[in-house]
Parts: structure tokens; C-alpha cells; sequence
């Protein structure tokens, strides 16, 4: 198996590395704007647009305007057609396009055949310049964004991270929800939300990703044309910060539901530092061993979940659905500190490092999905080029590495729970064995 899995590696390395390197990747600058371009071998052309800044941009009464204006661009028609008009040149050449907004930044995207590049392009320019922000459209996409709002408050899983966002980093920009609340949604009117969208689209803050087969001059010149439209601005540097938990916390919230959730937060490295790449390791072991523990041997679950939630702020968190809670609380601890004193197995990192590799090569096999990764990099790392060295950096990886990043920062943990408050006893989360040692991440 373990042979097996080294061709599958090596197969899907080369099989990525031809579709990334027919040429290499470059950058350039157009208007003051970084334009970086991956060659990709094949004939689909695709092009993101990145504003800067996320939840940083606005306030947290203003919360889900970034979000709603990116969907605008292409729900509300254009100062030149009407939403269906614009909508009908896309379908007829199987074109994609559309925004995205998250906690660091927001993207407008292009996705079409290289031979429809020229229909699909002017499109992209209109809509991203050129948004008009009907009153009536806008109604319609106010009323979907309250209405996904909602759903995602009715699913506990949704529903206990955005708690734990919240209590976690209660007076940070990551408390807010990219995606806003239903009061914030119900108050913004199309009028406001257009004047933000002018606010935040300048050459300042964004950054242009083409992953396509395309002349460098003629990307040069359709970029220039299309910056004409978009204001100069001050260049943007995104705030990294760092979490740190000086005590373990509790914060519960009484709920009915068949069973109980419980999600805890606590540190992680910084885009950028040395131990990034290997607390990255470090907690997709300890996802697995987290799982084997608290369902596999002692039934408290059904899907346990830890993972590493990188950006800005970079945290771990861990999430469980029980109707045992102080019997996870336990597992938990036992397993956590098990681990800080013998580590992880040179076996499990390696077996890791062979998995994250696969699950990487995998992801980079579409054009969309090697131009997000360059925009992730380039706008949290600031580095794009990690996108295309991460797989020699994971290797480089030694077992001190991926031990000494987990006990760097696993720590004291900021807990959230909802459900019965009678089937939990909060002292056992906060004088946890977890207690016994302090966090030793600084800010």
C-alpha cells in the first residue's frame, strides 16, 4: 500500500507539474496592480480578481455588505443590460462568473474556452466595473442571503461555529461573518451597498490571477483596459494577528436538540512562520487520532472533527456532536496531553505527509483551483510562489517539526456549547488537564 501510494504521488506530481509548468509561472505589474500568471497547458482560461481586506473592511454592523455587493455583480445587471441580458451571453458560451466574498478577501471570477475569451472578457470588465445595483434585483439577492441566513442558524453544525467565532474572538475582526447577520442584511439598501463596492474596488487592494494559455501581451493590454475603470488606491497590507487563550474558557448557550455540540478554539501559527507547514501536518494527525479516540473507542460520537482554520488568524478547533459531554471533555484531555508527551509517531508523519501530498495534487487539477490557491498564498502568505513549493517544503518536514509545532501551540481553549445545560458540567472544560500547561504562543 505504502508503495502505492508513492505512485499515486508521484503520478498526480507530474501530472500537476505538467499542466503548471509548460511555462513558469511570472508576475507583473500593470497600473501598479500584481497580475500573476501560471501557464496551463490546456484550453480553459481562468481569471480571478481579488479585493483585499475581508472582514477588515467593514465594521460589524456592516457585516455581509462585502458579501452582497459581490454577488451584485452579477444578480443586479450592469450599467449596459439587465441581469438576464448579461446572464443569456454567458449560458451561450458555457461561461462561469461570479463573486465570492470570505474573511481575508473577495474574488470575482471568469471561468470560460480560451476560444470564447474574447465574448467572455468585455463581460467580465462590465460586470466588475460597471455593476448597476437594481433596486429590484437586489431585493431578490437581499432576500436569498436572509433566507441561506437562517438555514444556516437551523443547522447546529453551522450554527455552534459561528457561536464559537464569536466568543472566541470577541473584539476581532474574525467575529464577524463575512456572510452578515439578518438584521445587518435587512437594513443595507442598494444604494449603500453599490457606494461600499466603490469604496473598496481600487487598484490599492487588488491583485489579478490568470491561470491560462495566454500571450503575456495580450494579458498586459486586456488588464490595463480593464484597470482604466477602477480608481487608484493606497496599497493594502492585510493585519495579521495572533490568538492566544491565556485560560481555558466556557460559554454555553441552552438549546433543544437532539443531542448536544461542542466546539473549542485555540492557537495556531501565523501565515509566513516556520511552523506553519508543520501544525498543518500536526493537526490532520490529530484529527485522525481525535477521531479514533472519541468515536471508534469510546462511541461519544458520531463525526468528531479537529482541523487547522488558517488565515489572518490562524486557529485550531475542534468539534463535537454528544450526548456525553463530560465524557468527551475527558477523552479529549487524555488525548491532547498523551500526545504532548510522546508525540506523534515517526510513521503517522510520514503516512501524513504522503496523504496531505495526494489530497494536494488532487486539488490542483483544475484551473480554478490553481488560481484560488495562488490568490490564498499570495493574499495571507504573501507569497504566492508557495502554492508551487509547498509540496517540497511538506517533505522537508522532520517529526521534531510536526511535534514540537503541536505542542507549541495546543493550549488553553475557548469552549462553546449548545444544548442541554444540565448534561454538562462547565469546570470539567475549564480546569481540564489542558490547564496544567500554559500556552507558550506570544503575540
Amino acid at each position: 500500500m505504502k508503495i502505492k501510494i508513492h505512485y499515486i504521488i508521484a503520478a498526480l506530481s507530474l501530472s500537476v507539474s505538467a499542466a503548471m509548468a509548460q511555462s513558469p509561472a511570472y508576475e507583473t505589474m500593470v497600473n501598479g496592480v500584481k497580475v500573476i500568471v501560471q501557464p496551463s497547458g490546456n484550453a480553459i482560461v481562468e481569471i480571478q480578481a481579488v479585493v483585499k481586506g475581508g472582514v477588515q473592511n467593514y465594521s460589524a454592523e456592516k457585516a455581509g455588505i462585502e458579501a452582497l455587493a459581490f454577488s451584485a455583480l452579477t444578480e443586479c445587471g450592469t450599467e449596459k443590460q439587465d441581469k438576464n441580458s448579461f446572464k443569456n451571453k454567458l449560458d451561450k458560451v458555457s461561461a462561469q462568473m461570479y463573486g465570492s466574498s470570505g474573511k481575508d478577501y473577495s474574488v470575482f471570477r471568469m471561468n470560460c474556452i480560451k476560444s470564447d475569451f474574447d465574448v467572455v472578457w468585455p463581460l467580465f470588465v462590465e460586470a466588475l466595473t460597471m455593476p448597476k445595483f437594481d433596486e429590484k434585483e437586489f431585493a431578490r439577492i437581499k432576500q436569498d442571503a436572509i433566507t441561506n441566513l437562517k438555514a444556516q442558524e437551523s443547522q447546529p453544525d453551522a450554527a455552534i461555529d459561528n457561536y464559537a467565532n464569536k466568543v472566541a474572538f470577541a473584539g476581532r475582526d474574525y467575529a464577524k461573518n463575512p456572510n452578515g447577520t439578518v438584521e445587518n442584511i435587512q437594513k443595507l439598501t442598494a444604494a449603500e451597498t453599490k457606494a461600499y463596492y466603490k469604496s473598496i474596488l481600487n487598484s490599492g487592494r487588488m491583485t489579478i490571477v490568470v491561470v491560462a494559455d495566454l500571450p503575456k501581451a495580450e494579458i498586459e493590454t486586456k488588464v490595463a483596459g480593464l484597470l482604466s475603470g477602477i480608481k487608484p488606491g493606497t496599497p493594502f497590507a492585510l493585519k495579521k494577528s495572533s490568538f492566544r487563550i491565556y485560560k481555558n474558557t466556557f460559554a454555553a448557550t441552552p438549546k433543544e436538540l437532539a443531542t448536544n455540540y461542542i466546539e473549542g478554539v485555540t492557537s495556531g501559527p501565523q501565515p509566513g512562520t516556520p511552523e506553519f507547514d508543520a501544525f498543518n501536518v500536526a493537526m490532520r494527525i490529530f484529527a485522525d487520532r481525535h477521531f479514533l479516540e472519541v468515536r471508534t473507542n469510546n462511541g461519544l460520537s458520531y463525526a468528531p472533527q479537529a482541523w487547522f482554520s488558517n488565515g489572518s488568524t490562524s486557529v485550531a478547533k475542534f468539534a463535537v456532536s454528544t450526548t456525553e459531554p463530560n465524557k468527551y471533555i475527558a477523552v479529549f484531555d487524555k488525548l491532547v496531553d498523551k500526545l504532548k508527551t510522546d508525540g506523534f509517531t515517526a510513521d503517522e508523519v510520514k503516512n501524513m505527509k504522503n496523504t496531505y501530498l495526494t489530497s494536494f495534487y488532487y486539488k490542483q487539477e483544475t484551473n480554478a483551483a490553481q488560481a484560488s490557491s495562488l490568490v490564498a498564498n499570495e493574499v495571507v502568505h504573501n507569497n504566492w510562489k508557495r502554492s508551487l513549493s509547498l509540496a517540497d517544503d511538506v517533505k522537508k518536514l522532520t517529526v521534531a517539526d510536526v511535534n514540537n509545532a503541536f505542542r507549541n501551540f495546543i493550549g488553553n481553549t475557548t469552549w462553546v456549547y449548545q444544548g442541554d445545560p444540565k448534561k454538562v458540567d462547565p469546570l470539567n472544560f475549564t480546569n481540564g488537564t489542558l490547564k496544567k500547561g500554559s500556552n507558550p504562543v506570544s503575540n
